[in-house]
């Protein structure tokens, strides 16, 4: 089974409207729609804003569905000038930018869990492969893989957004994707991010932001429809 998680409706709306066979179950306040996508068996939910909802659904999603991989679609910052809006990265690995034990001499970024520490949260390299490759079919559209930060900050200043790309060697920031993979981590549960640049770091665009999330959730949406018919 194909587990999907996005944090806003918008993002949700696309990928349910391919959706066939459709069951919906409540559950922790979140709607998880379950049912074939091209033939698949998936489960789709949007989990809302930030990394404690984010990381609470995906756990639910485990436990309730046992996908057999989750992928976290929706938007993010450039912190790469290789990047414009519009443009798709696709996760190597997920860091939590504001986990910070600094004061312990730790590195920023260090999760300590219970049996170990680590600062990196791998993506699942097949399914890396799988989204890239649909993304072949994107017109006008620059897509890298790479190191997604996450964390419980929209971060908007150009300054701060080339900072932490520098600190952490990473292409995109956004609000959940590493919380999904820290869950799906624990879990043993593959995960890959797939993320659509909403604003980069020359912050301009003629889009306004409701028009830009309508344009990105239809160009994951559409990554999504092609990834479901790979695997």
């Amino acid at each position: 089974m194909l587990g999907i998680i996005c944090a806003m409706e918008v993002e949700v709306e696309g990928v349910l409207n391919l959706m066939e066979n459709k069951e919906e179950i409540e559950k922790a306040g979140a709607t998880f729609t379950k049912g074939t996508l091209n033939g698949k068996e998936a489960v789709v939910t949007e989990c809302g804003i930030g990394k404690v909802n984010a990381a609470v659904t995906a756990q639910v999603m485990i436990d309730t569905f046992s996908p057999d991989f989750i992928i976290n679609s929706g938007v993010a910052g450039a912190l790469s000038d290789k990047l414009r809006v519009g443009d798709v990265v696709i996760s190597v690995d997920a860091v939590e930018h504001d986990y910070d034990t600094t004061a312990f001499g730790d590195p920023k970024g260090l999760i300590c869990f219970a049996n170990e520490q680590r600062v990196d949260i791998p993506a699942n390299p097949e399914l890396c492969q799988k989204l890239m490759k649909a993304c072949e079919a994107l017109k006008d559209t620059t897509v890298l893989q790479g190191r997604i930060a996450t964390g419980d900050q929209f971060i908007s200043d150009t300054e701060k957004r080339l900072a932490l790309g520098k600190e952490f060697s990473s292409l995109a920031c956004e609000m959940e994707g590493g919380a999904v993979g820290h869950a799906c981590y624990r879990n043993n549960v593959p995960f890959a991010i797939l993320r659509c640049i909403s604003d980069d770091l020359t912050n301009s665009t003629s889009m306004d932001y409701e028009a830009f999330k309508a344009f990105a959730a239809a160009k994951t949406t559409a990554v999504l429809d092609r990834f479901s018919q790979q695997i």
